[in-house]
């Protein structure tokens, strides 16, 4: 699967989401700012930060699911906001820490160009769905 295609028409490719590599248990992408992207204070708004984390987790986990899933949907997830950006591209790097039969958990790390620390940590759980029958 590549994410890159699998998003056309959908809130990651509408917002410009691009994703560099993606592999069991890991994701890495970014996302060039623009206008779109901030809030009406002029800073990046929250959302763009948590969707581009989890979006990223939510690849890793379509990528990692256990042998005979059939999908998985979020129930938890948590963001701490630590900067911010106006311009220049944000990069996420998402990470599986725990890939369980039933569960997942991923965390991943934001960075804004020109900075040496993250600008958000982002944690979620994904629960695995199987076929009923």
């Amino acid at each position: 699967m590549n994410p890159n295609t699998h998003q056309k028409g959908s809130l990651p490719g509408q917002m410009g989401l691009e994703w560099r590599e993606w592999g069991s248990g890991r994701v890495t992408g970014a996302l060039l700012l623009t206008p779109a992207h901030l809030a009406p204070n002029g800073y990046l708004h929250a959302a763009t930060v948590v969707a581009l984390a989890d979006t990223a987790c939510g690849y890793g986990c379509m990528i990692s699911l256990p042998e005979g899933a059939s999908g998985f949907t979020t129930i938890e997830l948590k963001t701490n906001f630590l900067g911010t950006a106006r311009q220049g591209e944000i990069t996420t790097r998402a990470r599986l820490l725990h890939g369980g039969r039933m569960t997942q958990i991923w965390d991943a790390e934001v960075m804004a160009e020109g900075r040496e620390t993250p600008i958000a940590l982002f944690r979620c759980t994904q629960m695995i769905l199987y076929p009923r029958g």
